[in-house]
């Protein structure tokens, strides 16, 4: 009885060890602005949202300087269950951030075109959003840039996948490095593969960042913003 109490928590401390989720590394990519010189911290507004792609050519990331320390250490969860723990923001005073701009609900995503999703200070007139939120008008969903893109609102099953940043003091520099969360890129993938191959070339939709991404404006990246 002894053995079998022992091997059945041996095999359940192996089930939760097996649903930590690890970071997932790419290739590290340095930031870059719109002349493609390296982008510096001191450059990003707070509040505004910038866009770059990483760790694919095709799928867009939010970068975002909240204006406020984001160091608090937030324990997540994935759809299925994986645990793991995101540890805060970069850069002077740690208020630098970066997640996956794929909403987790239906993958609405920022496009040269139109964009449903958005970091937002403050809320709207209707009162449909919280201040200081990334907010998908398509349905509502609501995350959290500061504790990890946790959800706050909405339908989304799970927090925006957060793109891991090092920030090099010397330079003032960004590099982005690799995932930390539940990530969508083949669903993204197979449901807009049609979509991205015109936006982006079939031979780019799928290839990976190598050396350096662009970080552009959300308001010069897109023709559209849908707020809610």
């Amino acid at each position: 009885m002894q053995w079998c109490a022992a091997a059945c928590a041996f095999g359940a401390h192996e089930t939760l060890a097996a649903r930590e989720l690890s970071p997932r590394r790419y290739s590290r990519v340095q930031l870059t602005d719109g002349r493609g010189q390296p982008l510096k911290a001191a450059s990003l507004v707070a509040g505004r949202n910038y866009i770059f792609h990483y760790p694919f050519e095709s799928t867009p990331c939010f970068l975002l300087n909240l204006g406020r320390p984001a160091t608090r250490a937030v324990r997540l969860r994935t759809e299925d269950g994986s645990d793991y723990q995101w540890t805060g923001g970069v850069g002077p005073r740690n208020a630098i951030v970066g997640y996956s701009a794929i909403c987790t609900h239906r993958m609405s995503y920022p496009t040269p075109q139109i964009s449903f999703i958005a970091y937002r200070e403050k809320s709207t007139a209707s009162a449909v959003m919280r201040p200081n939120t990334i907010h998908c008008c398509s349905e509502h969903s609501e995350y959290d840039p500061a504790a990890g893109g946790k959800v706050l609102g909405g339908p989304a099953p799970q927090p925006l996948s957060a793109i891991l940043l090092e920030y090099d003091t010397r330079t003032d520099g960004l590099h982005a490095t690799g995932t930390l969360g539940g990530e969508m890129f083949n669903a993204f993938f197979a449901k807009y593969e049609f979509k991205l191959a015109i936006d982006y070339g079939e031979t780019r939709t799928r290839r990976q960042v190598a050396g350096r991404t662009a970080v552009i404006d959300l308001q010069q990246f897109c023709k559209q913003q849908v707020r809610c």
